[in-house]
């Protein structure tokens, strides 16, 4: 696959680096590009010399999307945000942006595109991360109707954002709280699992054109996924059920600092389950069996276990 060469917007995050290692495996070439290329040296490792390209990019630039396509066979779109920090960040970063790539693809003759959106993905959610993501979909497809479109439910693995924070904060709180009662369900997906589906959409056969819903093999609500962290870090900690009206006045306040720990639009997605809906195509259909969390977890978050003494240095 050397003469392959597969443009990964979003690279550097969380699903990114785990794609780009397993295009790396197979000899792919991959351009990564970023706006600030010396934060993603640490993706060189994952390649041979040469073999992974980091490119500075500057997505309000015109004609930056169409040189960062130019030249290669496949395309990742990654591109996501959790909250604005300005007024329009959610319609740039998931709407317009993934747009312009599918674009830029399609004028290139590229037919092999994977645009990872989210299973909350809604035109007519009250969640404006919810409607770009759904902008972002519809607007990929009319590009270029042959891309494969990702639609995971919450994504853990050693990097993640949700059991690593929790389990942070379940260090110093005695208390975790539980928005709405910790009722909103969830089936979360193994990171590994997202990217081997990524990789099925870019070079299976018959993955052109179609959406996927990724889910892990069991459905959890918020408060049974909070319990099973705290079984697996040994800590005991109230769940504090928090009334949405609560949380509401709260994450208003939290959206005065530079990274809110939550957001109303936040808020509004943890109104509704998040989980695969009944007959879409997802893990099984790309011959990828969902991994349990419990084979995953509890390796990372391992360095939050308490410990009965100080640890023999080895």
């Amino acid at each position: 696959m050397r003469d392959t060469i597969v443009t990964v917007f979003g690279g550097t995050g969380f699903v990114g680096r785990h794609i780009i290692r397993r295009l790396a495996a197979r000899g792919a070439t991959i351009r990564v590009p970023t706006r600030t290329p010396e934060r993603a040296v640490f993706l060189k490792p994952t390649g041979d010399i040469g073999q992974i390209v980091i490119e500075r990019f500057d997505a309000g630039r015109d004609g930056a999307v169409e040189a960062m396509v130019d030249g290669a066979s496949h395309v990742v779109s990654l591109a996501g945000i959790l909250f604005e920090r300005r007024r329009g960040d959610f319609e740039a970063v998931q709407a317009r942006l993934p747009e312009r790539i599918a674009a830029a693809a399609a004028a290139s003759g590229i037919a092999r595109m994977v645009h990872v959106s989210a299973i909350g993905a809604d035109p007519a959610s009250r969640s404006q991360y919810a409607r770009t993501k759904a902008e972002g979909e519809a607007a990929v497809l009319a590009a270029l109707p042959t891309a494969t479109i990702l639609r995971p439910s919450i994504i853990f693995g050693p990097e993640d954002s949700f059991f690593n924070r929790f389990a942070a904060m379940a260090r110093f709180s005695p208390a975790l709280p539980l928005i709405g009662g910790g009722r909103t369900r969830f089936q979360p997906v193994y990171v590994g699992d997202v990217a081997d589906a990524a990789m099925a959409g870019l070079f299976a056969p018959d993955t052109m054109g179609k959406t996927y819903e990724l889910g892990g093999p069991r459905v959890c609500t918020f408060r049974e996924l909070l319990a099973y962290m705290l079984g697996v870090l040994q800590r005991r900690r109230w769940l504090v059920d928090l009334p949405w009206g609560v949380a509401r006045f709260q994450a208003s306040l939290a959206e005065l600092l530079p990274e809110p720990p939550l957001t109303r639009d936040q808020l509004e997605l943890l109104r509704h389950d998040n989980v695969v809906t009944p007959g879409a195509a997802g893990l099984p259909e790309l011959g990828i069996v969902p991994t349990p969390m419990e084979m995953v977890v509890p390796g990372y978050l391992s360095r939050y276990v308490p410990h009965a003494g100080p640890v023999p240095f080895a």
